[in-house]
């Protein structure tokens, strides 16, 4: 869960709150959505055709997954189950470790890993983390009527008070200017903290979670 996209969601959950729109805004977190924009798999298959090779950024980095037609019928669902505000969090089962993916989708093409095609580890990028979090500690996860689909069960949050905040970030994004960036997330949410400090967004703090119902 990383510092903008909980942010983000803090902006959709007072749209919903606002009570000058007729429109419910619900948000749902999930995870990687196989063969969707962005996906490491046709990335894997295009470097095992191209004869590798296969570039993963650690050996220990684990994310969620789910195929497209289960994603677009849980997030309908969960559009429809919404009164405005909520935070829904779909069940993903367990974490997959990309390194064992791309194993994997090496031996399916006919090829053997580390011997035909290679795997390099490349490193993680700035600010991307080992283990995908799908909610923190911090937060109360409730279940719902449905089994794949829970909420969180939170507090809404007062916008205006942040809009302050939210006026200087986007000056600082503006300007390039990382310092500014994060010190501006730091005012937004006081549980994160810049790289280097152990927080519930940063890297060092990170632990594969089980979601539970």
């Amino acid at each position: 869960m990383g510092a903008s996209k909980r942010v983000s969601e803090m902006i959709v959950q007072h749209k919903s709150m606002a009570g000058n729109s007729a429109t419910r805004f619900v948000t749902v977190r999930f995870g990687n959505v196989i063969g969707s924009a962005g996906s490491v798999i046709p990335l894997f298959k295009k470097q095992i055709k191209n004869g590798g090779p296969v570039t993963v950024t650690h050996p220990e980095v684990v994310r969620y997954f789910m195929l497209i037609p289960e994603a677009c019928q849980l997030i309908l669902q969960a559009g429809a189950m919404g009164k405005g505000g909520e935070i829904f969090i779909l069940e993903m089962g367990a974490p997959v470790k990309i390194a064992e993916m791309a194993r994997d989708l090496i031996r399916f093409s006919g090829f053997e890993p580390d011997v035909d095609i290679k795997i390099e580890y490349v490193g993680l990028r700035p600010g991307e983390k080992l283990y995908e979090e799908l909610m923190t500690d911090h937060e109360n996860v409730v279940a719902t009527d449905h089994a794949k689909i829970m909420v969180l069960n939170c507090a809404s949050v007062d916008v205006e008070i942040l809009d302050p905040h939210f006026a200087m970030l986007k000056q600082a994004a503006r300007q390039r200017n990382q310092t500014a960036i994060r010190q501006y997330l730091k005012s937004i949410l006081p549980e994160y903290s810049c790289p280097g400090h152990a927080s519930m967004f940063s890297a060092e703090a990170e632990k594969p979670q089980t979601m539970q119902q």
